[in-house]
């Protein structure tokens, strides 16, 4: 093999992948089929950014520039696109969202970057206004990303909260609201409370400057690595969680936490 291949190089081998005398399961790929190998591929690289290992980054990098060439192939086929018009679009993205560097405009900071940036892709869009805004943002983003999204630029016109005090204040409403919502009973009235509830917390990061998702992930893995911890104890303790009353696993739970 070679030590180095282009990136057309990249493109061929994909469609010699995809062609008559190639790879049964790469033909069958769809744009499609594909979608979720994209997300995963794109949380992996996250995941080695976190773990800071740049051997893995630079593998779950190609991952998800393989996933890129795989659907210009596919829409190459169809006669839709090809990787040349990906390539192209991005490059004119670019140019045209950077005055600054490639045109007369001047900035003084990161900040004015953005709210050109934000403007140059408003105009981009066509957006008349800001309702027309908030509904492109994609429904597949994650849940919690989706919600800081859709605040950000509800925020932008005024619809915002004054303070965090405020906000506060409206999630143990909400946390009322859900509170009695589970005492009817109603598993409707429950999901949209509990909805509402989860929305508010999302803008109350937003009012602390925390990202919701990797807080979220964060106490997630502290619950990992607690929960491993607090059952090697137990082994070697010579017991088994399955065994154990709630009250010794949180006795585990409260050493492990010290």
């Amino acid at each position: 093999m070679k030590k180095t291949y282009s990136f057309d190089e990249l493109m061929n081998i994909i469609r010699c992948l995809r062609g008559k005398d190639g790879c049964p399961w790469d033909r069958e790929q769809t744009h499609e089929s594909l979608k979720s190998a994209l997300i995963e591929e794109a949380y992996e690289a996250v995941e080695a950014i976190n773990n800071k290992d740049n051997e893995n980054l630079c593998e779950e990098l190609g991952d998800v520039l393989l996933q890129v060439v795989m659907h210009a192939a596919i829409a190459e086929e169809m006669k839709e696109f090809a990787i040349e018009d990906v390539i192209t679009a991005e490059c004119n993205k670019m140019i045209h969202r950077h005055p600054h560097v490639f045109g007369d405009a001047v900035v003084s900071d990161a900040q004015s970057v953005l709210k050109n940036w934000d403007e140059i892709k408003s105009k981009e869009k066509n957006h008349k206004n800001t309702s027309e805004s908030i509904l492109s943002i994609p429904k597949a983003l994650p849940a919690n990303i989706r919600a800081e999204k859709v605040q950000k630029k509800a925020a932008k016109t005024g619809f915002d909260f004054e303070s965090y005090e405020q906000v506060l204040d409206k999630v143990y409403e909400e946390l009322d609201e859900l509170k009695q919502a589970k005492e009817i009973g109603n598993m409707e009235d429950i999901e949209e409370e509990f909805g509402d509830l989860m929305f508010t917390v999302v803008n109350l990061s937003r009012f602390l400057h925390l990202n919701a998702e990797n807080s979220l992930t964060n106490a997630t893995n502290k619950f990992i690595n607690r929960f491993v911890s607090v059952e090697c104890l137990a082994e070697q303790e010579g017991k088994h969680l399955k065994e154990m009353s709630i009250e010794e696993m949180d006795a585990l739970w409260g050493r492990i936490k010290r």
